[in-house]
Order: C-alpha cells, then structure tokens, then sequence
C-alpha cells in the first residue's frame, strides 16, 4: 500500500502538479458586450514533393509539384474543443426539437437547379453551380426550407412537425470569427399542414425559439425575437404609393436597413428603384416603428392602413399571435418591428429573426467611435478584383447578423406541385453564429482555453515494480467494464506504459478521474480511483481504493457529484452547457441581415 503512495506521489513529481483542465460545466461564463474574436483559420503551409522520390506509380512525370494546404474561403476545420463545444449546441437544439413531437428529415446536400431558382429573390446570385453531371444541372442546397417543400410535394402528407440539422452553402462574403460562413449548419423545425386554425403553430414556434436560448443558458434580456409580417408590410407600401411591381424589390430596399443608414436605403428606393420620393418618405415614418402591444394597437386606430385589406388581415394576425405568444409566456422576448422584411421572396405571412448585441455591426451600435475603424476596415475594390472573397472577421461594418430567423411561407409547396398546396412556418437557428458568440464571450472572460477537447470521463492506468509488464489486458478488461457501464473512459496504447506519461495524457485532455491498476492491489480486487486536480493536502489525494467488481458504480457515483455537486445528479454535457453557457446583454438590438439562417 505504501509502495503504491509513493510510486502516485513520484509521477506527480516527475510531471509537476499542473492546473488542471476546467471542463465546460464548471466555467464561470459571465455576461458581457461582444466583440470579434481572432478567426480560428489554419495556417496556410506550403506543401512540395519531388517525383524524383519513390511513389507507387512510376509512371507519373518527374517534375516538382507544390500547392497551399489550405480550406477554401468561408470554410473551416472543426476540432476539440471547437467540436465539442458546437456538438453540445447541436444536443440543445436537437433535444428542444424532439420535445415538440419534431421528426428527423434528411434531404441531398445538392438538389436539381430548377428547384432551387427563383425561390431567393435577390440573394440567388449566392447559390452554389455546379458543373453538369450526367446530363443533370444541379446546385447545393442554400437553405433547409427549400427542399423541405420539395419533400412535401413529392409525399402524400397532410400534416408534419419535422427537424432538420445540415450544412448549406452561400457564396456570401465570409465573416469565419463572426460565425458568417460559405459552409455552415442550419437547425430547423417546421410545421406543415393546413388543418390548423391561424396563428397557432407559429406561436409554438416562437415558443421554441425561446426554449431553445434558456436551454443554452441565456436569459431573457439576452436576446431578442424581432418580428413582423409580410402582408402588413405589403399593406403598408401600398398604403404609402408603392406600384405592386415595385413592392418587392422596395421592401428588399428596406430590409438593408440594418447595414445602411435610411438616407442609403432612400436614394436605392428612389433613384435604382424608381420609386417616388414623397412614397419613400412616407415609408420612413412606417419602416421608424417598433414595440409591442402599444404599437399594435397604434396601427390598428390607424384608418389608411386598416381601409388596407392586406394590413387589415395582417394586423388582426399579429394580435391573435401576441395573445398566444402571452399564453405561452413568452410575449416578453418579442419587439414588433416594421422594418423587418426579410429578403427571401417564400415568405407570405408571419416573419421573425433572433438577434443579440453581438450581432449588430460595431459600427451600427457605436458610429460615432467607430468611423475610423470602419474606413480602415474597407478595403478598395478597384485595387483588389476579389474583394467579395476576402474575409470580414475584422471589419468593423460586419456583425454576426441574425443567430436564427424564420417565418411562414404558404405558398412555397404549391410552387412544386398545384396538388400539394400546403401552408408551413418555421424557424432556422445558425449554429455557428451561436458558436461565435459564445466562444467569443468565453474567451473575452480567458475561460475558453480550459474547455476539454473530449469527453472522457476517466484514464485507466497502471504501475509496478521491478518486472512490471503493464497490465495491459488488464487496463484493457477495466476498460471494458466502463464501457459497457456507460461510462466514456480511454487507457494508454503501449504495453509498458511509464506512469508519469499515463498522468500526462489524462491530464493534458482534461480527463477528471484516474483508475489506477496496482499488481498488489488488483491481486486482492481492489483498484484506485484518483480525481485529477486536487489540492495538496486533500484527503483523496493520493485516491481512493474500491472493489473492482463495483468500479463502474462507484466511478458513475464520483461522476454524478462531481457534476452536480448541489444534488448528486449526473448531468449531461447539454445540461452543463445550459447552466453553464450564458448569452449577451441586448440593448435595442438593430435588425440585422439574414445571410446566415
């Protein structure tokens, strides 16, 4: 027993008693303003190889060749910590999914070209070509809601809540840092089907929006649902002189407003669109208004906009939706907006987009501080043809946009098929944008560096004396009881390993536990169980022996405490992140663009 303390206490000293790793539920995320980060892009290296040296066909031509090992731009390598921490995102969102009766749909990452065209407005000239293959022009998918509609017109159903967690492509101007990506994921949930009385799904789906953030971990101040509807704001142009031929492309106009000052947004109304200026003036005393109740009930004593019959209709809507919304308890996290309008052309009815501090642009929340920054952020088009290509992570002008955005859109399906016409509203969630934000908080607070890169829970290890052979099969049979407990453990890959490596490998992972295999103690049935990180001076120091038959309780029972200390209860890595993952504070967020949900 002796022996074995001593041996515990010299690999301390031969590896030096290291911080330990902090793992994700016990860091302290606290709130604060957001600011970009440092862009995770590897670095770029240059690779070089001679033909002169062997290779397995000799037949290739002996010439140099060298190339940049690179990601292409907007794109991103996902790892550790990085991984780890946007896999528990997915968890949350999947978990809140399933818990309104959401079923899982998969569809092509690239769908026929003509199914996509037409569907984006003005936002079409990001979709991705790609070359002709076997006689068929297809495109990757720009976002989930398309195909889904596709879906439906091809299958015989009246009615689904369906899920969706995939990556879809814009040619977009990347942001990496700020989560604005050519790649990324989107998280959708939908709900289709036209037995359901009016306003009732998209309140639910409101509903979720919110469950989703507290489940993350933020609170209701931290962020915002900005909404609005498309048949109100069609009122609204045409109350205010807008031709019908126009209204699009106007309220594409106004949905700027976020990247642009009005004086911007008016001179495009006016001198590209041809609107007139008196209706662009009039718009602005609309486009100016946001609130909650009192503006509803503002534009409801407004006589122009309710002669409307498309505002009028709009209007009573958006009062049936404020009623559920209360009834739900979630009317709080709701600003009605009228200079919301997002860009997408699918959208008939209902639309909202989630926004925090972070996703403003610096210079939209702080102009006056920021000009400086903003002109030195701007690069010259002239001087760089690719400029489009270049990535923002540091241009001031650029926020992390919308973190997640929907609506409803009920005449999408039938644009497929005149059989299929099925009314649906949803919601997409931009994991990486929610990614951006967080790591960013988390390393402003220099907590982000102490996130475990995996999810291992404990390290088998062994030691002995003179004539040690490692225990190997040993390790591997303790291994293998955890596993099959649930437990996630690993153990060293050499046959001799030296203890003081086996405490470096656990610790530089972050591994929480240590199980010790003795040749004395494993004799009598015993094993060690070490928590990695303890003070000097705590009585389980040096570990704790327990019965190897009852190993996998008693590290499962260490577990539950260590997680939860307060109750004992095991917690899981999406429990952790929602306690532990906190938002940032929005203080009259502006509307931001939806390039990424």
């Amino acid at each position: 027993m002796r022996a074995s303390v001593s041996l515990l206490r010299s690999a301390r000293r031969a590896i030096g008693d290291r911080p330990a790793v902090v793992p994700l539920r016990s860091l302290n995320a606290r709130t604060a303003g957001f600011r970009p980060i440092t862009p995770t892009i590897p670095h770029h290296r240059r690779f070089s190889y001679s033909h002169d040296s062997p290779l397995p066909d000799s037949t290739m031509p002996k010439e140099k060749v060298s190339f940049t090992l690179k990601t292409p731009k907007g794109t991103r390598d996902w790892s550790g910590s990085d991984a780890l921490l946007r896999d528990r995102i997915f968890s949350t969102i999947s978990e809140v999914f399933k818990r309104h009766g959401g079923t899982a749909l998969d569809t092509p990452v690239f769908e026929l070209r003509e199914i996509l065209a037409g569907k984006y407005g003005e936002d079409s000239k990001l979709i991705y070509d790609l070359q002709d293959q076997g006689g068929e022009l297809c495109s990757l998918r720009y976002d989930l809601t398309v195909p889904f509609a596709r879906w439906l017109a091809m299958n015989p159903v009246s009615q689904i809540k369906r899920y969706a967690i995939a990556k879809v492509y814009r040619r977009d101007q990347p942001a990496v840092a700020k989560g604005r990506m050519r790649e990324f994921y989107q998280c959708d949930f939908d709900v289709a089907g036209s037995n359901f009385d009016p306003m009732v799904p998209d309140a639910e789906i409101l509903n979720i929006v919110t469950e989703v953030f507290e489940e993350l971990g933020w609170n209701r101040e931290q962020f915002t649902i900005k909404i609005n509807h498309r048949k109100i704001l069609d009122g609204l142009f045409e109350v205010c002189g807008v031709p019908p031929e126009k209204i699009r492309p106007i309220s594409s106009a106004v949905d700027k407003l976020d990247k642009m000052p009005w004086a911007d947004v008016r001179k495009e109304m006016v001198e590209e669109k041809g609107l007139d200026p008196a209706a662009a003036d009039k718009i602005e005393t609309y486009v100016s208004r946001k609130g909650r109740r009192e503006l509803l009930d503002a534009l409801l004593k407004d006589e122009a906009l309710m002669a409307n019959a498309s505002a009028k209709q709009g209007l009573e809507e958006m009062g049936l939706l404020m009623d559920y919304l209360d009834a739900f308890g979630v009317l709080d996290t709701l600003s009605f907006d009228l200079s919301l309008a997002r860009g997408l052309d699918y959208y008939t009815g209902v639309i909202y987009e989630v926004v925090t501090e972070g996703s403003a642009p610096a210079t939209a929340t702080k102009a006056a501080e920021t000009q400086t920054l903003q002109k030195s952020g701007k690069k010259d088009k002239s001087k760089n043809p690719n400029l489009e290509d270049d990535d923002r992570s540091n241009d001031p002008s650029v926020g992390v946009g919308s973190i997640a955005a929907g609506g409803r859109y009920d005449n999408l399906v039938g644009m497929f098929s005149n059989k299929a016409q099925i009314p649906c509203v949803g919601i997409s969630f931009g994991v990486d944008r929610i990614f951006s934000i967080t790591k960013a908080r988390m390393e402003r607070e220099r907590n982000y560096s102490a996130v475990r890169s995996t999810e291992v829970d404990v390290f088998v290890m062994a030691f002995g004396g003179k004539g040690f052979t490692g225990m190997l099969k040993e390790r591997m049979e303790v291994a293998k009881s955890l596993w099959k407990a649930g437990v996630k453990a690993e153990f060293s890959y050499k046959v001799k390993p030296k203890l003081p490596q086996q405490f470096k490998a656990a610790e530089s992972n972050g591994v929480p536990f240590a199980v010790i295999l003795g040749e004395e103690e494993l004799k009598a049935g015993k094993v060690r169980i070490k928590e990695m990180g303890l003070e000097e001076g705590h009585p389980e120091k040096e570990g704790v022996l327990v019965d190897l038959k009852t190993l996998p309780e008693e590290v499962k029972a260490r577990l539950a405490k260590k997680n939860n200390p307060t109750t004992g209860a095991s917690g899981t890595a999406v429990t952790e992140l929602a306690q532990k993952v906190e938002g940032l504070n929005v203080e009259a967020a502006p509307k931001t663009e939806d390039a990424g949900v």
